[in-house]
């Protein structure tokens, strides 16, 4: 059972989603203004600042005993501001795999570690049919590009979680070559060959017209709207995650 002791600060959108996956609506006491999900949380929690400049003194007033941040999420020095007067876990994500074991060790610190396993299981059940059915569909023959931003275009480097989400639901991603977060031009776009390209909702919120300007560039490839939080938000949302590729999987083969 979670310990009603305990006073939690999530300075992590997809982790204050999993907490609340956990059963610790009593436990979390602050999260921030990009914790969207749960609406009610959003509503309801103390919100203390953004990932990237949260409000220090507004954290210690609270209190809490634990804080979980992320290695890619949040600044360095804010953090180790924390690390002054509570306890921090520091997760780092970068696949499929530290997206398990971080929602082990969340279970862990937060003592719901049945419920984590329970997510683990299902997650692990999810996209083994997942996997499954990419082969059926050979989907490992299909180029794509993911976008994340314009002006410049930048797309994601084989070292991210993205790119392994990609590849494990049988795409492969044309620019995996390149590290983190790259800048790349309508050439270079041209050059790699891709046959698909992946317009994210997030952090750039591409919409339908960024498909008709890249469609006249492109009039051959296909260039799809996606859900950035399937592909970027790790923990909980991975359940969900899973029958959103198998949709897309499904569409990318259909019009192809």
């Amino acid at each position: 059972m979670p310990d009603v002791s305990l006073r939690i600060i999530s300075l992590v959108p997809s982790i204050t989603e999993l907490l609340y996956t956990l059963g610790l609506s009593d436990q979390v006491v602050g999260i921030t203004k990009f914790c969207v999900h749960p609406h009610e949380w959003y509503k309801t929690k103390t919100r203390i600042g953004g990932t990237k400049n949260i409000h220090v003194d507004q954290i210690k007033a609270l209190s809490p005993s634990l804080v979980i941040a992320n290695k890619e999420e949040n600044i360095k020095e804010q953090v180790e501001a924390l690390q002054a007067f509570t306890n921090v876990h520091v997760t780092d994500v970068s696949n499929f795999d530290d997206a398990l074991k971080m929602i082990q060790d969340i279970g862990s610190l937060t003592h719901s570690e049945a419920k984590a396993n329970e997510i683990i299981l299902t997650i692990k059940d999810r996209f083994a049919e997942l996997s499954k059915l990419s082969q059926i569909q050979q989907l490992q023959s299909i180029p794509c590009t993911y976008l994340i931003w314009q002006d410049p275009y930048m797309t994601i480097g084989g070292d991210t979680y993205i790119n392994d989400l990609i590849e494990k639901i049988g795409f492969t991603n044309v620019f995996a070559k390149t590290t983190r977060y790259p800048s790349i031009s309508i050439s270079d776009i041209e050059q790699s060959n891709c046959k698909v390209i992946f317009l994210s909702s997030e952090p750039y919120p591409f919409k339908q017209m960024h498909i008709d300007v890249l469609q006249k560039y492109f009039p051959n490839k296909l260039i799809l709207l996606v859900d950035g939080e399937m592909f970027s938000w790790y923990g909980s949302r991975l359940i969900e995650a899973a029958s959103y590729f198998k949709l897309l999987t499904q569409k990318v083969t259909e019009a192809l």
